[in-house]
């Protein structure tokens, strides 16, 4: 059953009501609109909300509802866009104080791919300064918070989207992920992100981070996941990494499930600490995977996680370091102080450095490619920690310094193949936990039906949220 709270539908319950005219996509449409007008100021998720706007798209989507002939399966589907992702008519903002907040004249590719699929762009997300740190709080936007627990974070960078979603903000988010971007909140918050194979969903215009980054669906279900593909992944000869279209149906892919694949079972990537709430989460997932008739066998990383770590940091700095040059020096104190020693350090590093970590990003696919090739699915927590408190980059460890090794997700957007987060339960404090499910290049179909068949065997409800 559909729940009553238009709110707290996923996209696929929505399109349900709006076959059998149970419900329309204005009336939807307006009780996350009212929703938002409440809950938003306590979260700060959506630095914009374009209502006029979206009421139109939502009058259309009835329109073609009432003839029967929506234009996708998330048609009249409420949708915010992070604030890296261009939307014509809004500021592209980048979350920060130093860009043009002239409104874009052309939407991202993305963008025009929800359009396209009558999906009903709503409002802008939340994100640190150009997307930067896994913690969602920057000089122009303030502090954005964890619906499921106000004081914690709610990851990054697109924490505003995974903190909508999960508030009841509208069913379907657009992230980006250049490092964990999209499956770091959707961990911290419930959900599942996914980060395709790259260039399995066209990026235009370009991020500065290259083949690092991703653009994807940020949802409450792998279905809702999966309806999002099949509007997304389509060829845009503007992306120079753009793959062919595929002709996969990811929704009707959704059932293979994961009989008979084989597992590989990562429960961490190096010397690093692990909550134990977080371990026991991801052993009872791997206990599921048995029971769905998966053979799972435990593995180690192919490649040294530090190392990874510090190649993944060289190339994520050195195109920082850009900002230096794309802003005038007498404007660079506006920027997060973090982002602007970030930039700087990527200024400093040499040549030698930057090609040494191209060669070590080409081993570690390398390593990666022929795991993968042995092995269906591999599968990992995918965050080592809970949520940690608000006002830190990175949580303490047992020791009491930041643990920097908390996320386990950078390694995969060097070596570009798909990864997915979906929720695992939660930890004694009642905080989502997430699982990571990883598959070789173009295996995105695999990987969202096994997140689908894991959620069915282990569902997972987000409560109404926001908690205190």
């Amino acid at each position: 059953m559909p729940p009553t709270d238009l709110t707290q539908a996923t996209a696929a319950e929505l399109t349900e009501l709006y076959r059998t005219k149970a419900a329309s996509p204005v009336e939807a449409l307006d009780a996350i609109l009212a929703r938002a007008e409440r809950v938003n100021p306590v979260i700060n998720a959506l630095r914009l909300i374009d209502a006029d706007g979206a009421r139109a798209q939502a009058k259309a989507s009835e329109a073609r509802w009432a003839k029967g002939a929506p234009a996708s399966g998330i048609d009249g589907v409420p949708v915010s866009i992070k604030e890296l992702v261009r939307v014509a008519g809004w500021p592209h903002t980048m979350a920060s104080q130093l860009t043009d907040k002239s409104p874009a004249k052309e939407d991202s590719t993305v963008t025009a791919r929800l359009r396209e699929g009558g999906a009903v762009i709503f409002a802008q997300s939340t994100s640190p300064e150009y997307g930067f740190k896994g913690v969602t709080d920057s000089p122009l936007n303030g502090v954005t918070r964890n619906p499921w627990k106000l004081d914690r974070i709610p990851g990054g960078s697109s924490g505003g989207a995974g903190a909508a979603v999960a508030a009841g903000l509208g069913p379907l988010a657009i992230g980006t992920d250049g490092g964990g971007s999209i499956r770091i909140p959707a961990s911290a918050t419930g959900l599942v992100g996914l980060k395709a194979t790259f260039g399995r969903i066209p990026a235009w215009p370009a991020s500065m981070h290259g083949d690092l980054a991703n653009t994807g669906p940020m949802t409450r279900t792998a279905r809702d996941c999966a309806l999002m593909m099949n509007a997304l992944a389509r060829f845009d000869a503007r992306d120079p990494g753009a793959l062919s279209d595929d002709g996969v149906d990811y929704v009707a892919a959704l059932g293979q499930g994961v009989k008979g694949l084989k597992v590989g079972v990562l429960a961490r990537f190096g010397e690093h600490h692990v909550d134990p709430d977080v371990a026991a989460r991801f052993d009872a997932a791997v206990k599921v995977f048995e029971a769905l008739g998966a053979k799972v066998e435990t593995i180690t990383p192919p490649y040294n996680n530090g190392r990874a770590g510090m190649a993944w940091q060289v190339h994520w700095n050195s195109a920082l370091q850009r900002l230096l040059q794309v802003y005038p020096e007498d404007r660079h104190g506006e920027f997060d102080p973090a982002l602007l020693n970030n930039a700087r350090m990527g200024a400093g590093l040499s040549l030698q450095t930057l090609v040494d970590a191209q060669v070590e990003r080409r081993d570690i696919s390398h390593a990666w490619n022929l795991v993968l090739a042995d092995y269906d699915l591999v599968i990992s927590p995918t965050l080592a920690v809970v949520p940690f408190e608000i006002g830190r980059m990175a949580p303490l460890g047992p020791d009491g310094q930041p643990n920097y090794q908390w996320a386990c997700t950078a390694v995969f957007n060097l070596t570009r193949h798909p990864a997915i987060s979906v929720p695992c339960g939660l930890s004694a404090e009642g905080l989502p936990i997430g699982l990571q499910i990883v598959a070789a290049h173009g295996r995105d179909a695999l990987v969202l039906a096994a997140a689908e068949a894991y959620g069915a065997a282990a569902p997972f409800t987000i409560p109404d949220l926001p908690n205190g």
